[in-house]
């Protein structure tokens, strides 16, 4: 059925990632799938290893054209005094497994805390610096 090697399933009970709705349509994009365990350990160290803030971006451009996850980045609804304040999230989606909705937002905030000139350029993108 799958070309490309794909994520082992989830322990029943232990995730919430609704996989059976993609094991159960032939019309369903099955994309989120090729993130296996390897891979997610690639990204995540990709992730920690970013340099700025164009390369954040692209990194989300390139989720959501390979694996259609969208990740959104923003200042969150209270102040942000450290990347805590940070609201990181990749969208819930059939296949897209709880572990790596938890691993990838705490990687980023362990790069913006890196890097904390990340951070500022996405409080600047959300003109909260006011420049």
């Amino acid at each position: 059925m799958f070309p490309l090697p794909i994520r082992k399933e989830c322990p029943p009970g232990a995730c919430d990632c609704k996989r059976e709705l993609l094991d159960n349509d032939p019309q369903a994009d099955v994309r989120v799938l090729r993130l296996t365990r390897d891979e997610e350990k690639r990204l995540i160290e990709r992730i920690e290893a970013l340099g700025s803030y164009a390369e954040l971006m692209r990194l989300g451009q390139r989720l959501q054209e390979q694996l259609g996850v969208t990740l959104t980045i923003a200042p969150g609804p209270n102040e942000v005094r450290t990347v805590r304040g940070f609201a990181i999230e990749l969208a819930p989606r059939p296949g897209l497994c709880r572990k790596t909705r938890q691993a990838v937002p705490a990687a980023i905030r362990r790069c913006l805390e890196a890097r904390p000139e990340i951070a500022f350029a996405i409080l600047d993108a959300h003109d909260l610096l006011g420049r």
